[in-house]
């Protein structure tokens, strides 16, 4: 994944991209063993235009590099509908802000101020516990660039409906978010939102049913 770096910066088409590893449990959580899962990695790429993204996809060497050496792999083509904060610094996503009445990804990221990163890990087992008995959720996947301090969550939900009631609902969900507001816990975070245009691939054996708004 490292090496990686010197390749995708020489894609065609590919303007911000993040290598990521993934959690073992339903996330990052201490109580997980082992702490990471070593066999499952993401690559999040922001593209010029729809053509370079499904081109540079297919063709591209390290993507095509991927794909051999992977037992599976799961390509999810997105369009940002909102978006809010920044990641690294940069503003990764163009958001269309139109009506979307279907299935919704939410991307959560945040960077982890040191002084409050013991306060932040305390509330992950009971947020995660609470969205994985959830049963309107279709996918979730805890990520991270640098365990502990960059986290980044992935969610898929049959609407923004059901995305909203779990959000809002009251219990440790709504409890850390409270945390975080008084605390200042994140020295960066972005929160953004996405229909599915299309996907390649698949994630495992199970049946993940989701819609791409070509179909």
């Amino acid at each position: 994944m490292g090496i990686a770096r010197y390749y995708l910066s020489n894609v065609s088409g590919l303007n911000f991209y993040k290598l990521l590893g993934t959690g073992s449990d339903q996330g990052f959580t201490f109580k997980a063993n082992p702490f990471t899962n070593t066999g499952v990695y993401a690559i999040l790429g922001v593209w010029a235009d729809q053509q370079q993204a499904e081109e540079g996809i297919v063709s591209s060497p390290i993507f095509s590099r991927y794909k051999y050496w992977s037992k599976k792999n799961w390509t999810m083509f997105l369009k940002p509908i909102s978006v809010r904060g920044e990641w690294s610094g940069k503003k990764p996503f163009s958001a269309t802000l139109e009506e979307h009445q279907g299935q919704i990804v939410a991307l959560t990221r945040a960077t982890i101020k040191v002084k409050t990163l013991m306060q932040f890990w305390k509330k992950v087992p009971d947020v995660q516990n609470m969205i994985g008995s959830d049963k309107n959720v279709l996918f979730k996947i805890g990520m991270g660039e640098i365990p502990w301090f960059h986290q980044v969550t992935f969610s898929i939900w049959p609407n923004q409906t059901t995305m909203d009631q779990f959000a809002r609902r009251n219990g440790p969900h709504a409890e850390a978010i409270k945390s975080v507001r008084k605390g200042d816990w994140f020295a960066e975070e972005l929160y953004a939102r996405f229909k599915v245009y299309n996907q390649v691939g698949n994630w495992d054996s199970e049946n993940i049913n989701i819609k791409s708004i070509n179909e």
